[in-house]
């Protein structure tokens, strides 16, 4: 069944449509319907799936353009992969309609390069639990998305304003490495175990702003270590890899929440680096803290991995393997 349908454009062309139309040069190569601009006015025949289909790229990157103020070509290519993605979902054997005003609801952050979203239930879960808690702990195995998503998480809040700073902050544990003998001062010690944040934080934002918010401590970034004695107030605060900080630490560091703060901690107990599994605050508070209203606790696992395709078959492998009891693999 052919349709017509319409899209009026909000505000300049240009910035939607890009220079020289290279953005709905994309659009047309990736669908059939013809799509015809005049006047502010996008009119698109075709199959009638295919034109609803191209009339929610329009309103998704129509809204990104309102929060970025531009649109690339890859972020066309972005959008028209994450809606044919979520078309592609059945329920009953019918193609699942969430309609824009959803679509919009799933997404986390958009950035210069791409829409964050959550990919898996898992991380739909994640996501769901950070909007009704003011802290959450995040547990699972690499590659499932938790130190990502927090990030982006707490740099969504605090372009909406719902908060004033961003702490991150992980444990520096020496895992065979002794700090005292890495070259360099205390910053330069330290930076390689906050790595991981920084990689995050260059995927959402632009340089000079990083680099401006880091310079004005809007953005901070510093071993867990740093955090005693401190209180903070209207921030959005993340524990990375929590399973290397001791009970204690994950004491102190709960207790420096003040008014109008979230807090994120992430980790995965089967990469403990700490002298015995029991010392992991990680491993501890999951009892400590359970049943406590404003407090969740969400399991990530293999489904959720996001990262390449085999780490599943890794993770996996390792369990197996664990699970054989093998002697050998223990003690090597």
């Amino acid at each position: 069944m052919r349709v017509e349908r319409k899209v009026r454009i909000e505000g300049e062309a240009l910035g939607l449509l890009g220079p020289s139309d290279v953005n709905l040069q994309v659009i047309e190569n990736r669908f059939e319907s013809t799509i015809v601009v005049r006047g502010g006015v996008v009119t698109i025949r075709g199959d009638k799936r295919e034109v609803e289909s191209i009339e929610k790229v329009f309103k998704e990157l129509q809204f990104l353009l309102s929060k970025n103020g531009t649109v690339t070509k890859n972020d066309v290519e972005t959008v028209i992969n994450l809606l044919g993605v979520q078309e592609e979902s059945t329920n009953g054997g019918h193609r699942q309609d969430s309609g824009s005003r959803d679509d919009q609801a799933a997404v986390v952050l958009y950035t210069r390069n791409q829409i964050i979203r959550p990919k898996t239930s898992g991380q739909g879960e994640y996501i769901r639990a950070v909007a009704k808690n003011d802290i959450v702990f995040a547990i699972g195995p690499a590659g499932t998305g938790k130190t990502y998503l927090a990030v982006a998480l707490a740099v969504a809040a605090l372009k909406g304003n719902e908060i004033s700073k961003i702490v991150l902050t992980r444990p520096a544990v020496e895992a065979g490495e002794s700090l005292g003998f890495l070259p360099g001062d205390l910053k330069e010690k330290i930076d390689p175990y906050l790595r991981p944040l920084y990689d995050a934080l260059d995927d959402m934002m632009a340089g000079e702003k990083l680099r401006a918010y880091l310079e004005k401590r809007i953005i901070e970034i510093a071993p867990l270590a740093y955090m005693r004695g401190r209180t903070l107030n209207n921030a959005f605060v993340i524990l990375d890899e929590a399973q290397n900080a001791s009970a204690m630490q994950m004491k102190m560091f709960l207790t420096r929440l003040g008014p109008n703060s979230r807090a994120i901690v992430t980790g995965d107990v089967t990469q403990i680096d700490l002298p015995t599994r029991s010392s992991s605050g990680l491993v501890q508070i999951q009892k400590v803290l359970s049943g406590i209203e404003g407090i969740a606790f969400v399991y990530l696992d293999r489904n959720d991995v996001v990262r390449h395709r085999l780490v599943k078959d890794i993770i996996d492998a390792y369990d197996k393997f664990h699970n054989g009891g093998d002697p050998a693999g223990e003690s090597g």
